[in-house]
């Protein structure tokens, strides 16, 4: 078995929750990526944000949301993802750059549009009343 660990942004407004869309990729994911050798969870969460929204996390604001575990999408069966989510603030303002063709505003309507490690988290937000169930 193998395991891919990533870390992911959650960010909210308004009940609904950031999601990105890769060049090339069919799903949305929540922004983030893989960390690189010798990163900590946080340092990670600022690189992948910076590069993919043109944002920066305010790393004294980051809080650890939780971590998840499902198949990986577009992967052969037995791949995981392992995806510790944070909350954090940040300033600038959001705009895809790098290898995101697209940002969105989804709700838990849109849950057949992520990946399946974003479906237990959407599940997650919406029974803690955080993401609307739709628009």
């Amino acid at each position: 078995m193998r395991l891919i660990d990533k870390i992911a942004w959650i960010h909210l407004e308004q009940g609904t929750i950031l999601s990105t869309r890769s060049h090339g990729k069919d799903v949305f994911y929540l922004p983030g990526g893989k960390r690189e050798p010798g990163e900590s969870d946080v340092e990670t969460l600022i690189r992948e944000i910076d590069e993919e929204l043109s944002v920066t996390v305010a790393p004294s604001s980051a809080r650890h949301f939780g971590t998840f575990e499902a198949q990986a999408h577009g992967h052969q069966d037995g791949v995981l993802v392992r995806m510790a989510c944070y909350t954090a603030d940040y300033a600038g303002i959001i705009s895809a750059r790098s290898e995101i063709a697209e940002v969105q505003w989804l709700t838990h309507a849109d849950r057949d549009r992520v990946s399946p490690v974003d479906q237990i988290i959407f599940d997650h937000l919406l029974d803690l009343k955080l993401l609307l169930p739709h628009l």
